[in-house]
């Protein structure tokens, strides 16, 4: 056989193709997933955000009229929060969006934002952009686990930041 090496050739280069195109197509490869929060499911950038002269990202409370108990809770939370960022305390801000009601807080106030979840938290950048969610919780245990996700996502996203 005369045409061997070409024939060889071709099927060594179209194996891995086809094994390539079946992988993708068939869902083979796995979904490895890194953030603890979720994505949100369009793109919320956040007007004049720059007035408040952020840092690097802000943990933000969604504190609307829907929610009284839990946003009470979650605004402990956001305390807690922040004291467990430790050394990184000087590169995040707190934020509660919308105007809780006989509540003195030493976070910045920004306006509510409806098309979001009400007592949850979220993540923004720099620029204003809501880029993770942590959806609140009624049961502690996993109320906290959420927390400790929020707290684990930021800090990579610190380590990872080229102005640090």
């Amino acid at each position: 056989m005369k045409n061997k090496p070409l024939l060889l050739f071709a099927v060594c280069c179209a194996i891995p193709l086809v094994l390539a195109y079946s992988a993708l197509k068939l869902d083979w490869l796995p979904t490895a997933i890194t953030n603890h929060g979720e994505f949100l499911e369009r793109e919320i950038k956040l007007d004049n955000w720059a007035q408040h002269n952020p840092k690097q990202w802000t943990i933000a409370l969604n504190y609307s009229a829907q929610c009284k108990a839990s946003c009470t809770e979650q605004l402990a939370a956001l305390d807690n929060l922040y004291v467990a960022l430790g050394k990184n305390q000087h590169k995040v801000d707190m934020a509660i969006m919308g105007q809780p009601e006989l509540v003195t807080t030493r976070w910045h106030v920004i306006d509510e934002q409806q098309q979001l979840k009400p007592a949850s938290l979220y993540l923004i950048d720099h620029m204003g952009l809501i880029v993770l969610e942590y959806p609140f919780s009624s049961q502690p245990q996993e109320n906290r686990l959420i927390q400790k996700g929020l707290l684990k996502d930021l800090k990579k996203l610190l380590n990872y930041s080229r102005s640090s």
